[in-house]
């Protein structure tokens, strides 16, 4: 089987992009060349590699297992390229960082002072919900992954970066936020805006409660930390959430932290990659930067 190392990159953006157009254009190269060169990879193979359905384009199974032995050889050849230049006292190439939601709000940071010591590199960096980025985890897409909770079913490494606090929030104008002393029964009539099933703050918020035996009485589930504020200033409801997203303060755009008998619920955040994988020498760096940095 004759497959060249540019045909298995293309082979790569295919599986990444869903459109030879958008793939030849990853790859730099014409429409009908990366048609020509896909055909002949599959002319190699002895299968067909995908299929394309009202334009779109679906990778085969083959084609995915093809996909994956592409970016294994393409991380390896990366990782050589990086450790070339490190011997030669240059540092570049690209950092691929995939991080929950909730780690916005710490991670761009640790990022920027990373991309000052080393301006060369090319930086990749995905928020995703949990489910994402679990998914990319599975798929070793990314050098490097931060999260709260870590899927179980997966061999990682798993290091943790520091602590994630879970608080209690209401808005800054409930009479709960002129209580100087709350306990979880006091809430039981309160109505709960909560993260969505699946994320790692839920997860967590949902082990807690049942520890403790108590049941929220749930108004809405969102998706976004930004939303949950803006719905309890408005007076929606309670809500338990990461003190990141509230940048580390008591108060911030009209909503507060409750003072709550068993909170803040104790979290961490974790940096994990899988337990095989051997990471370039930029993705070694960056995580040496991060954990020293949290």
């Amino acid at each position: 089987m004759h497959v060249t190392f540019r045909q298995l990159r293309l082979i790569l953006a295919l599986s990444e992009t869903g459109s030879v157009s958008a793939a030849a254009r990853v790859m730099h190269v014409t429409q009908p060349t990366a048609s020509m060169q896909l055909k002949e990879v599959t002319g190699a193979v002895g299968l067909p590699l995908y299929e394309v359905v009202a334009r779109k384009v679906y990778m085969t199974e083959v084609g995915l297992e093809l996909a994956r032995t592409a970016r294994t050889i393409a991380a390896e050849w990366d990782g050589f390229e990086q450790m070339v230049d490190s011997r030669k006292g240059l540092v570049r190439g690209t950092l691929r960082v995939a991080v929950v939601s909730t780690a916005k709000y710490f991670v761009p940071r640790l990022l920027g002072s990373f991309c000052k010591r080393y301006p060369e590199i090319d930086i990749s960096f995905e928020v995703l919900n949990r489910d994402g980025v679990v998914s990319r985890l599975r798929n070793n897409l990314d050098d490097i992954y931060v999260m709260s909770t870590p899927p179980a079913d997966i061999d990682l490494v798993d290091e943790t970066l520091m602590a994630n606090p879970l608080v209690m929030i209401a808005s800054t104008r409930s009479p709960l936020a002129k209580r100087p002393q709350l306990v979880l029964p006091d809430l039981a009539g309160e109505r709960f805006i909560l993260r969505e099933k699946g994320s790692g703050t839920r997860m967590a918020i949902d082990h807690f409660f049942k520890a403790v035996k108590f049941r929220p009485n749930l108004r809405l589930e969102l998706g976004s930390n930004e939303a949950i504020k803006e719905s309890v200033a408005g007076g929606l409801g309670i809500s338990v959430i990461s003190s990141h997203a509230l940048h580390g303060q008591a108060r911030e755009h009209g909503v507060c932290v409750l003072n709550v008998e068993g909170f803040p619920i104790e979290s961490n955040w974790h940096v994990v990659h899988p337990k095989g994988k051997k990471l370039s020498p930029i993705a070694s760096v960056f995580k040496s930067h991060l954990l020293a940095g949290a």
